[in-house]
């Protein structure tokens, strides 16, 4: 029987910590506005899970959340604020592959930029398998 892949991960305090099984889905950069000001950065990171694959097991259990859109809402840390990802009516929740312990695992790289118009000219985006 094959061995269930487990992430680990969370945010900045420790108060909201997560383990997501299974291979990472979708893994993209992004550029799009509502990216750009949830983080603060120019570009992120995502990758998504099943949200049946997604437990919560920090102490502070689930994050704090801002509806974002019709579709979706922006999860983030209560205490220290740090962005996690987004938890989507759809049962998927999105994860940032900053807050992942092991970022560089192979099923967290990306394969596909979202939104490369939404980046400043000057920002320069390769996505290399």
């Amino acid at each position: 029987m094959a061995r269930q892949t487990i992430h680990t991960g969370g945010c900045l305090c420790g108060h909201i910590r997560f383990e997501a099984q299974g291979p990472a889905r979708k893994p993209h950069t992004c550029s799009c506005r509502m990216c750009q000001r949830h983080s603060g950065a120019l570009t992120t990171a995502w990758v998504e899970f099943p949200s049946e694959a997604v437990t919560w097991t920090g102490p502070g259990g689930a994050p704090a959340t801002f509806r974002s859109s019709d579709y979706s809402s922006r999860a983030f840390c209560p205490v220290c604020g740090s962005t996690l990802g987004a938890i989507d009516d759809a049962p998927t929740v999105g994860l940032l592959v900053a807050s992942f312990d092991r970022t560089g695992r192979k099923d967290l790289v990306p394969a596909s930029h979202s939104y490369r118009g939404g980046r400043p000219k000057w920002w320069r985006i390769e996505i290399s398998a």
